[in-house]
C-alpha cells in the first residue's frame, strides 16, 4: 500500500468515511470482514431506508474489487456487463441472475462466476431483501477508470 493521498484528500487505500459509516481500509495485504455485521450495517443506513439498494466497497485494488450490495425485495439491477471476471455470492436472501439468457437461481450461500463482458442482470427475490458479495478481478496491467 502506498503512502500517498487519493483525489478525495484521504490516504490512498482508505475511504474518507461519511455520516452513515466511518472510513475504513480498502487496500492492505490482509483484510478480514464480518459479513453478518456488514450486511446489518448496510440495511440500517439511510441510503437503504430511503432507496431500493445500497452498497459498500470492502476492497479496492487496481486489479481487484470486493463490493457488498444490498437489494430490497423485488429490486432489479438492469442488464449490464462487467469489464472483468466476477463472482456473485449470496449472503442474505435469494437472487435471480439472467446471464446471457440463462436464468440462475442463487439462494443463500451459493456462488456464481461469470467471465468478463457477459451481459447479466441481478434481481432480488420478491419475498425477501437480499445481499451479495460482488468480486471483480481484472488481468494484471488492466486499467480501470478508477485506477487510471
Amino acid at each position: 500500500m502506498g503512502t500517498g493521498y487519493g483525489a478525495a484528500g484521504h490516504p490512498a487505500g482508505e475511504t474518507g468515511g461519511s455520516p452513515q459509516r466511518p472510513g475504513h481500509q480498502l487496500a492492505r495485504p490482509v483484510l478480514a470482514f464480518d459479513l453478518v455485521s456488514e450486511v446489518a450495517q448496510l440495511f440500517a443506513e439511510d441510503s437503504w431506508q430511503h432507496g431500493t439498494r445500497n452498497a459498500k466497497t470492502l476492497v479496492k485494488e487496481p486489479d481487484f474489487r470486493v463490493v457488498l450490495v444490498g437489494l430490497k425485495r423485488g429490486t432489479r439491477i438492469d442488464r449490464h456487463r462487467a469489464p472483468g471476471r466476477i463472482s456473485i455470492h449470496t449472503v442474505a436472501g435469494r437472487l435471480r441472475i439472467d446471464a446471457g439468457g440463462t436464468i440462475i437461481d442463487l439462494p443463500l450461500g451459493h456462488v456464481l462466476t461469470l467471465d468478463a463482458d457477459i451481459p447479466h442482470d441481478v434481481e432480488s427475490a420478491e419475498n425477501a431483501d437480499s445481499a451479495f458479495l460482488l468480486t471483480i478481478a481484472w488481468p494484471r496491467g488492466h486499467v480501470t477508470e478508477s485506477n487510471a
